[in-house]
């Protein structure tokens, strides 16, 4: 390594690892030569964005020689309209990745601990390395968050506690009940981040969103992104719901002109747009169902997701079915980085996409 970088860099930057993204479609085209590609490995809406929100993201580019709003003002009211929450408890950033980063910046400091679930979503690590934090890993039980466990990890070094619910990868959810337990139980001082990505596609009763202790005045922040429903990925549009006391210092550590003109237009039309919404939900159930009945028909197992994505096990290592896939023109994520190295992670996509993964994933495992 450089010696100075060596002597001069922070040293918790070289304990992290970059993060991985699922392939891009134009890196298989350069790489492979391939044409006729389909992505299920990002969990990005197929149906693509709301049209209310292309309108609007055209509009807004042309005034994009201003600086866009600083507070995002009718971004936030959307939210708050959209949410039934205070807008001065929203907090905006450059995807929910940001959010996560700003959250670290406001309250870690080195030596503190951050609690989650192994495996979950890799960011929380990474937000808690970069900051000196330790991180507190609690394996899951039956591909679900154990939060008993997690509890008697709390210690007084505890600073932070995330539950991603539904988990990505594995698309399971934590019931209103287990949550009550959990929540009566957590230290007061000790700040629950509930990471609720894919809350959108929820479809069991048994759900209960973190809004619903934020509404108890307790101090927990909820995460959502324009990235999966939405169908907005690369507008980069997160939020984190709170208390207005935590967002304002939060703020505080929040670069300036965070969130683009593009994206603040783009995802306050997305809000208004229930049609789009709803038509995503129903086919995402539909593509649950048809993939639920392929599997089983081929002998593949699988965990049922309350989430728009599914981990299986291929019953071979997953990065060689991974690499086949790719030949035949399908990205899916490849888990073994997650500590499943029998499984992948595969977006419920169009009907289309969804019969060709079963057509191609079927001549890779040789049941057809």
């Amino acid at each position: 390594m450089d010696d100075f970088v060596n002597r001069r860099a922070r040293q918790a930057v070289f304990s992290l690892q970059p993060y991985i993204p699922g392939k891009p479609i134009e890196e298989v085209k350069r790489e492979l030569g391939l044409n006729d590609i389909i992505k299920l490995a990002s969990n990005e809406n197929p149906l693509g964005p709301s049209p209310l929100a292309m309108q609007a993201m055209e509009k807004a580019v042309r005034d994009i020689h201003l600086y866009p709003d600083a507070n995002s003002y009718y971004l936030k009211e959307g939210l708050a309209s959209f949410t039934g929450l205070d807008a001065a408890g929203i907090v905006l950033g450059n995807g929910s990745d940001e959010v996560l980063m700003i959250l670290g910046l406001t309250f870690l400091n080195p030596g503190d601990e951050v609690i989650y679930a192994d495996p979950t979503f890799v960011e929380y690590e990474f937000t808690a390395l970069v900051m000196g934090a330790n991180c507190v890993k609690v394996p899951l039980k039956d591909y679900r968050h154990d939060l008993p466990g997690i509890l008697q990890a709390v210690t007084e070094k505890t600073k932070m506690i995330v539950i991603c619910n539904p988990n990505n990868p594995t698309g399971t959810i934590v019931s209103e009940q287990e949550l009550d337990d959990f929540m009566q139980d957590v230290p007061g001082d000790v700040l629950v981040v509930f990471d609720e990505a894919y809350s959108e596609y929820v479809e069991s009763p048994e759900y209960c969103s973190g809004s619903k202790y934020l509404q108890q005045g307790r101090n927990v922040i909820i995460l959502h992104t324009f990235s999966k429903i939405f169908g907005l990925a690369g507008l980069r549009i997160g939020y984190g719901l709170t208390r207005p006391e935590i967002a304002a210092a939060m703020r505080m550590a929040t670069y300036p002109f965070n969130m683009n003109s593009a994206a603040q237009a783009a995802g306050r039309a997305a809000l208004d747009d229930q049609e789009h919404i709803r038509r995503s939900r129903e086919l995402n159930a539909a593509g649950k169902r048809y993939l639920y009945a392929e599997l089983e028909r081929m002998g593949i197992n699988y965990i049922k997701t309350e989430s728009n994505f599914i981990l299986l096990d291929t019953g071979r290592a997953s990065h060689e079915v991974f690499q086949e896939l790719l030949q035949l023109g399908v990205i899916v994520r490849n888990c073994a980085s997650y500590g499943y190295k029998t499984c992948i992670r595969v977006t419920v996509g169009t009907s289309e996409e969804n019969q060709r993964f079963i057509r191609e994933l079927g001549k890779i495992l040789g049941v057809e």
